[in-house]
């Protein structure tokens, strides 16, 4: 038990291991009650950022890479380490101000303010190339930070799981009457995007072949569970999935440009194609034929045979993949970039392929419905089960519970323990307010709320979750800004806002936010504050967009929406569904 509390736990003098609490991870994150800063929400933010970072968790900790090809969770090692001073020193009216991955000012402002603010890899809009942001980064004045690596909320493979099983159930639904039993699903990559693919996929019923190049990547999905079946051999691969008698997933080493092609040549049926490698990042990410992943790694930009490997490798992949198209297989991008990056290399027909989330996830986030995500920072798993049964009882589904009841015995933890799941307008404040009573109760210690950069109004992506919006408005960018704004106005304790994502430099802009749960009256305002707005601005925007299950929802929730025809709308009243306490 933690001791009650009114205001925010007290820093607790104890014993410490290079500046931080003996209680550390092998992050270095401190757990328990213990605070190595001045407040919750400094140590929130140094918690997370660092938990970002636990072998557990990151793709490649030694080089400040957390998921997504390079996305870091810091500019280079001094950065990190000035970060962490700073957050250390950070008193309760002040914010510090990190810029692509460095910290450059603590400024003076108020306790109700956002603690810290990060932008990463914004750059104007005609110099936002892929080779501008190489040659500023070799400069040392960027990074890419991918979403959440960068905004410091990373929780591992199961942050992308809600996702992956939302969009195969929904494959299921439209295509194989709603489940996808004995049904087989090709696809590649195995980083911190794609490694959920094997749970996703075998929770919807069918099986799964994914091929991946980085040996280390795959050795690890299979070491945490995360497939079922290893193999390096292509024809043991195929008699794994033909004979298994229930949803299997198997891992094969080797590229999926080799491997399409050849499943091509020996007419080897799958019924779902798709692909998660890093094709977004064509210098580090996506690894050609011919070539390791430490090959990958080590490249630097103007490497013409590399990038002559890259073309062939993309055209060979999205060249097999269109021949299953042609063959019955449904085929659609994962969100990647794929599409444009094969176009570009010369494949015809490469853009003809849906995406995933215009195809099967936009009725969900029309509704103000996203990925809600919470890391208990005591690292305390029994804190975990307590958050869960709090939001059960405050905004579960018979869906919810069989999620967590599956996460609990099926995902092991990955650095502080965390979960997700999906929420909106109305679940997530209630669910955060939950959680903040137990704190202010002594029953578990704080919790860092936040949700996924992949959220109805927090991101702008005209190749994957803006894309074909009703009105057009796929590239429109005021909204993810919008959010961060409203975010900030309205006091979480970090906000983030980046450019890139999963899609690659100058194709999506993204923000995020965290509130730390600390049981105090302060977390219990932003709480009210932040996570009401955040997703009525979701409905705004879809509402915005003309759809008409957000417009439905807006009306329900009496949102005031004076952009829409017919009535002013009337903000809701305190106490009443849908008003901002």
């Amino acid at each position: 038990m933690y001791p009650r509390i009114r205001g925010s736990l007290q820093r607790d003098a104890g014993p410490r291991r290079g500046g931080i609490t003996a209680t550390a991870t092998r992050s270095g994150a401190p757990t328990g009650s213990q605070l190595s800063c001045l407040g919750w929400e400094q140590e929130g933010a140094l918690r997370c950022l660092l938990n970002n970072l636990d072998p557990e968790v990151a793709e490649d900790p030694g080089a400040l890479v957390v998921y997504g090809g390079r996305g870091k969770a810091a500019r280079d090692p001094a950065a990190l380490q000035a970060t962490v001073g700073a957050l250390r020193r950070l008193q309760n009216h002040e914010t510090l101000i990190v810029q692509s991955g460095r910290p450059v000012a603590v400024l003076p402002t108020h306790p109700d303010a956002p603690r810290v603010l990060i932008s990463t890899a914004m750059i104007v809009p005609a110099w936002s190339t892929d080779e501008n942001f190489w040659a500023y980064e070799r400069a040392g004045l960027t990074m890419y930070g991918q979403m959440t690596a960068a905004g410091w909320f990373y929780i591992g493979t199961q942050g992308i799981l809600g996702f992956t099983y939302e969009t195969f159930a929904a494959i299921a639904q439209r295509h194989f009457g709603g489940r996808l039993d004995g049904r087989r699903v090709l696809t590649a990559g195995l980083g911190g995007m794609g490694g959920a693919q094997g749970r996703g996929i075998t929770y919807n019923g069918a099986s799964a072949l994914i091929v991946e190049a980085d040996e280390r990547r795959a050795r690890r999905r299979a070491d945490a569970g995360w497939v079922d079946c290893l193999t390096r051999d292509y024809a043991e691969a195929l008699r794994m999935l033909d004979q298994a008698k229930t949803p299997t997933s198997v891992a094969l080493i080797g590229n999926i440009a080799d491997v399409a092609p050849r499943l091509v040549t020996d007419s080897v049926h799958f019924d779902v194609a798709t692909d998660q490698t890093a094709a977004h990042d064509l210098l580090h990410g996506y690894i050609p034929v011919g070539y390791t992943a430490a090959d990958a790694a080590s490249v630097t930009p103007g490497d013409q045979a590399y990038g002559k490997a890259v073309r062939q490798s993309l055209a060979a992949h999205m060249g097999a993949l269109l021949a299953m198209r042609g063959r019955g297989t449904l085929v659609f991008e994962y969100g990647n970039n794929l599409r444009a990056q094969a176009s570009d290399a010369g494949v015809p027909g490469a853009l003809d392929l849906p995406g995933f989330i215009a195809a099967y996830v936009r009725p969900i986030l029309s509704r103000g419905v996203g990925p809600y995500r919470w890391i208990c920072l005591s690292g305390d798993p029994a804190d975990l089960r307590r958050t869960e049964d709090a939001v059960l009882e405050v905004a579960g589904t018979p869906g919810m519970s069989r999620w967590f009841e599956r996460a609990r015995a099926d995902i092991g933890a990955q650095g502080l323990p965390a979960r997700i799941c999906w929420l909106g307008p109305g679940e997530r404040d209630a669910a955060g307010l939950a959680i903040n009573d137990l704190v202010r109760r002594g029953a578990i210690g704080p919790v860092a709320l936040g949700r996924d950069h992949m959220d109805p109004a927090s991101v702008a992506s005209p190749s994957r979750e803006t894309e074909g919006m009703l009105d057009g408005s796929d590239a429109i960018a005021d909204w993810p800004v919008l959010s961060a704004m409203l975010n900030a106005a309205q006091g979480a304790s970090w906000v983030a806002v980046g450019n890139g994502g999963g899609v690659g430099i100058g194709r999506s802009i993204h923000s995020g936010m965290v509130v730390i749960a600390d049981g105090s009256d302060l977390a219990e305002r932003k709480i009210r504050r932040v996570f009401w707005t955040d997703p009525a601005l979701g409905l705004a925007r879809y509402a915005d967009a003309g759809y008409p299950d957000a417009l439905g929802e807006a009306g329900r929730l009496n949102l005031n929406l004076p952009g829409q025809p017919g009535p002013p709308g009337q903000p809701g009243q305190p106490g009443q569904p849908g008003a901002m306490p």
